[in-house]
């Protein structure tokens, strides 16, 4: 049986399976990771170079929705504000925003009238951390964390103070662009390796009830991730693939992995660890075959284009996608055991199999030998030959021996199909009760 991954209130999110991140701030002049203010220590005033250079002259969020549709995208998420504390927005609480630097204009305004003319759902990202804030308390991951007076420091700064202002930036957000469709808040660290040597933060330190109400009140159809330290409308698995279902408030909710294209979330200019595009869509059905979503980031450049080598990936992820998105759209997860290197999803009364290696000639399905009624290759809707071998069968020379009477076994061609990963597309008899 597929889990239960359905959002009540918004049932687009485990339709569509596969969604656009977009990392993009003041970190992208140096182009050294989205970090990179916390990793060198930097200090708000030798920050401030960034700041006072911001000039994405080609920013143009028509050109992001639409390598998002062609990549087989339905819904993308952008930092509104990372852990810099830098905003993309016209926000009346600071004057830390992009209508102070030279791009002088709110980028908000045009990301969400792109995304709404392509027909994509509008998703926030929210740091709740702010490196930036003058009342945000120097914690383990600060760039101040080193300095000699910490304490010190810290006296003067009221997380009762920030918390307002965090409360007051979400509101703005939820406010000022019509309706928002999804917001991911990153992140809590109450314990554990980021809070060793001073307190972390959690729950407590963002008012994280209080926020969700307000958030419900003011969008009642958004839906929130899992990361303030209460439980969320679903899970967000970073950097790696889950192995099934998730657990959030004690009950088994959605949940979709954010992946990087090469370990960086920000424009890395000289990270060339590159996924491959066939990783990607392993990635993908993998998850789609666990009921999962797949949130695929990008991070623009400090002249707001997305690179040459992510469009690259982007164009063939959308090449695999435009043969094969109903394998992935809309489709969950079966309790059907599929072959080895295989992987299985299903969307009404049709079975997907996904081959990860291509096997010689042919592929047994037990199981299945009274529930397919027909069998094609997705990519070009060839035939495929299906079988029933007769369980008595003996092996001899070329003749392969029988296989038990519930197997369905399926007469591939020699050649692999030239895709990034075959899928075989299995018509259900419409009696079938198969879960």
């Amino acid at each position: 049986m597929p889990s239960q991954v359905h959002v009540d209130h918004a049932p687009w999110f485990t339709e569509s399976r596969l969604g656009m991140f977009v990392h993009w701030g003041l970190y992208a002049l140096p182009a050294r990771h989205e970090w990179v203010m916390s990793f060198e220590r930097t200090s708000v005033e030798d920050y401030a170079a960034y700041f006072e250079r911001f000039d994405p002259d080609l920013y143009d969020p028509r050109e992001w929705a639409k390598s998002a549709k062609a990549a087989g995208m339905e819904y993308v998420v952008l930092t509104t504000k990372h852990h810099e504390g830098f905003c993309l927005w016209d926000s009346a609480l600071t004057d830390y925003k992009a209508t102070n630097t030279p791009a002088g204009r709110d980028l908000l305004v045009p990301y969400v009238q792109a995304l709404r003319e392509a027909g994509l759902k509008v998703g926030f990202y929210h740091s709740l951390i702010d490196w930036h804030h003058p009342d945000f308390t120097i914690d383990d991951i600060h760039p101040l964390r080193d300095a000699p007076n910490v304490e010190e420091l810290n006296a003067s700064r009221d997380m009762n103070v920030y918390r307002e202002y965090l409360h007051g930036q979400v509101r703005e957000l939820l406010t000022n662009y019509g309706k928002i469709d999804y917001l991911f808040f990153d992140f809590s660290y109450p314990e554990g390796p980021m809070a060793v040597r001073y307190p972390g933060k959690g729950k407590e330190a963002w008012g994280s009830v209080e926020l969700v109400d307000m958030i419900r009140e003011l969008q009642p159809g958004i839906i929130i991730n899992d990361r303030l330290d209460v439980p969320g409308d679903f899970v967000t698995p970073e950097q790696y693939q889950p192995t099934g279902a998730m657990m959030s408030g004690g009950k088994e909710v959605p949940w979709e992995a954010c992946q990087t294209l090469n370990g960086s979330w920000g424009y890395d200019r000289d990270n060339m660890d590159y996924k491959s595009v066939e990783l990607l869509v392993r990635m993908l059905i993998d998850g789609v075959a666990k009921d999962g979503n797949l949130l695929l980031n990008v991070g623009p450049t400090a002249r707001g284009e997305i690179d040459p080598r992510a469009s690259a990936t982007l164009t063939g992820l959308g090449e695999w996608m435009r043969a094969h998105g109903r394998s992935i759209r809309g489709a969950h997860s079966t309790s059907l055991v599929p072959p080895a290197d295989c992987r299985f999803t299903r969307s009404g009364n049709r079975l997907y199999l996904h081959l990860f290696a291509w096997p010689l000639k042919v592929v047994h399905l037990p199981g299945l030998a009274e529930h397919v009624s027909y069998a094609q290759l997705l990519n070009d809707a060839s035939e495929i030959v299906i079988e029933k071998l007769d369980p008595a069968q003996l092996a001899i020379n070329t003749r392969p021996g029988g296989q038990p009477a519930d197997t369905l076994t399926l007469v591939l061609p020699v050649q692999r199909p030239n895709v990034t990963v075959p899928v075989i597309e299995l018509f259900l008899n419409d009696e079938s009760e198969l879960a």
